[in-house]
């Protein structure tokens, strides 16, 4: 299988090329575009196929010169409602505030095939940059990013093979650290207690297991996690099923901080000591994390920064000064408070 092109130096595919692809003319390929009644149902799919692969998006402005850029950044989020992601639009914004570009939002909703919908959207505009977060997108939306022909920062996370550019911090990193800190405290039966599950909270979890696994503590009924979007209520609900799964629970850590104030609020309500009988830490870092009864332990994510420094980098790559190392951790930290302080 030939393996798709990289994306660094690489110009948006041409329905020429798609022509090649499929072994057809290009003027098929755009009446199978435009009217695909007009064609046959095999030769339309062998068509899409060549699309899909290539990553190709016809493009309403074609008359435009072919250097044309919208002064537009696109920014991918999987939520606006959420305050991590809050925090890192915030940084966008704030960056570029002072500048000539607009921004236009998409929202996946979590959601792979909405993110290449929203790809599919935003390409043909011919935005400036695109700035996405996480990894893990679905082959076709890293293929339109890999021809999207503008600088491209993914954000959140860090990996071995950014599409471009990328900024973040290791997941599976603070769920490792958040969990060796709760042995160190002297707590063993630690659950881990998760919403949602997304690839960054997977991450958190495998994280969490090679730290238990290290220390030789590692039990699968520790373990409660549900794909129902995280809320404080939940945070409750899914530490009451953990302490029924393993009575002798003696710790949690949670993969974000809903869930944790979720479980310290059962807490109290049960009258379970906090940080003597039950140490609980949390996700984010967020400012009710500080402010709690106890004061509870989180890793600290550099949310704002984040968004801030996608900026830059991508700013400095329009100016053709793409950074020297693509890809930039800015860490973590791990904010350890009242709730672990046994």
């Amino acid at each position: 299988m030939t393996k798709p092109r990289s994306r660094r130096g690489g110009g948006r595919p041409t329905i020429a090329d798609v022509a090649r692809k499929a072994g057809v003319g290009a003027i098929t390929v755009s009446r199978a575009l435009r009217e695909p009644g007009r064609v046959s149902e095999d030769l339309r799919r062998q068509i899409q196929a060549a699309v899909d692969e290539l990553g190709y998006l016809p493009d309403p402005n074609a008359r435009a010169l072919a250097s044309a850029r919208a002064e537009v950044f696109g920014v991918l989020v999987p939520s606006l409602t959420n305050s991590v992601f809050a925090e890192v639009l915030r940084g966008i914004y704030d960056s570029l505030s002072d500048s000539s570009y607009r921004i236009q939002f998409g929202n996946t909703h979590y959601s792979g095939l909405e993110e290449e919908r929203l790809l599919q959207v935003f390409g043909p505009q011919r935005p400036a940059a695109l700035i996405v977060a996480g990894i893990d997108q679905t082959p076709i939306s890293r293929r339109l990013l890999e021809t999207a022909g503008c600088p491209v920062v993914q954000v959140m996370e860090t990996g071995p093979d950014p599409v471009d550019m990328m900024v973040g911090f290791s997941h599976f990193d603070g769920g490792r650290a958040a969990t060796e800190h709760m042995i160190e405290m002297g707590y063993r039966r630690i659950g881990f207690i998760g919403a949602r599950m997304d690839p960054r909270s997977q991450r958190r979890l495998a994280g969490y297991r090679a730290a238990m696994e290290a220390a030789g503590l590692f039990d699968a009924r520790l373990v409660t996690t549900t794909p129902v979007p995280s809320s404080v209520t939940l945070g409750r609900e899914l530490f009451r099923d953990a302490l029924a799964k393993v009575p002798t629970l003696d710790g949690v850590f949670c993969n974000n901080d809903d869930i944790a104030l979720g479980a310290l609020f059962e807490c109290h309500r049960a009258s379970i000591a906090v940080p003597k009988t039950i140490g609980i830490t949390g996700f984010n870092d967020l400012d009710m994390m500080e402010v709690a009864f106890p004061s509870v332990t989180s890793v600290r994510t550099p949310r704002y920064e984040i968004g801030r420094l996608s900026v830059a980098m991508a700013l400095a790559a329009i100016a053709g000064k793409r950074p020297q190392d693509p890809v930039v951790d800015l860490g973590f930290e791990l904010k350890c408070r009242e709730s672990t302080s046994r």
